[in-house]
């Protein structure tokens, strides 16, 4: 395995074992260059969202690297307020428009609609679902999926006519979500890990730091190791030049068994652990 290799969704499309995240990537000559730097160092995979307001500069960034698109995997996101079927068409359409894209490899519904902001929460998903459907069966969209949903908010989508083929969600030493995992890989969709370095008290850690020493690594290399272990995808996001090439020099190792149970046993050490289910945006 390596930064080109690529993991096989449900549908059969290929993603990328590595993304390239721009999430509080400010939009303008950070983000084009930022971009530009993560493709030209190798990355094939970039993830970005109407809520990031930087789909422009991303899109420029994309452009600038001189690679022709049909080599990239570019993912971008519907936001809370464009839920439900005519305002999500027209949300797909600003993002692709902004991107300056004529088609998406993936387009997640960004966070699900829940029963303590709606009482219709399971149709408002189901409304958003269709209209990534159609674009999906017109070709517009290679895969959908969905971020931050639970089995419970997953569940109504499983019974439709095409199932989510990715869950983006946060993953990371420490917070794993270990119910929603299994249950995604059971249904044969595909976790991404947003966040995948948590916070900085994971760079504190010493089991972590430990295992980095072991194989002469950093420790955030060693988180980014421990996901794709797991067969998750990760999508560090970084602005510097340095840790860009950093984050991609994952694929000369591997963590022994032993190790991965022993990061996997870490208490919560850092990240956001949002509740989609309270959260109230």
């Amino acid at each position: 395995m390596d930064l080109t290799s690529k993991i096989k969704l449900s549908n059969g499309y290929e993603i990328p074992v590595l993304g390239y995240g721009t999430w509080r990537t400010p939009d303008g000559e950070v983000a084009v260059d930022s971009v530009a730097e993560a493709i030209r160092v190798g990355y094939r995979h970039i993830d970005t969202a109407a809520r990031y307001e930087n789909e422009v500069s991303v899109g420029e960034g994309i452009r600038s690297s001189g690679v022709d698109r049909r080599e990239l995997f570019v993912t971008s996101k519907l936001w809370n307020t464009e839920r439900g079927y005519d305002k999500a068409m027209r949300a797909f359409e600003k993002s692709l428009d902004d991107l300056g894209l004529e088609y998406l490899d993936l387009y997640l519904l960004h966070w699900p609609a829940v029963k303590n902001q709606f009482d219709n929460w399971e149709e408002i998903n189901l409304s958003s679902w269709k209209a990534l459907t159609e674009l999906y069966k017109e070709g517009r969209i290679k895969a959908i999926g969905v971020s931050n949903f639970r089995e419970h908010h997953l569940r109504a989508l499983m019974e439709t006519e095409i199932q989510p083929m990715v869950n983006q969600i946060e993953f990371h030493p420490g917070f794993m979500q270990s119910e929603t995992v299994e249950y995604c890989n059971k249904n044969g969709i595909l976790i991404e890990a947003w966040a995948p370095l948590g916070r900085a008290q994971i760079f504190e850690n010493e089991t972590i730091a430990s295992i980095a020493r072991k194989h002469n690594k950093t420790s955030a290399q060693v988180c980014l190791r421990w996901c794709i272990q797991h067969n998750a995808v990760p999508l560090p996001k970084s602005v510097t030049p340095s840790r860009i090439l950093e984050n991609t020099d994952i694929f000369d190792f591997v963590i022994d068994e032993a190790d991965m149970k022993a990061i996997d046993a870490l208490p919560f050490i850092g990240g956001s652990a949002h509740d989609p289910d309270t959260v109230n945006f």
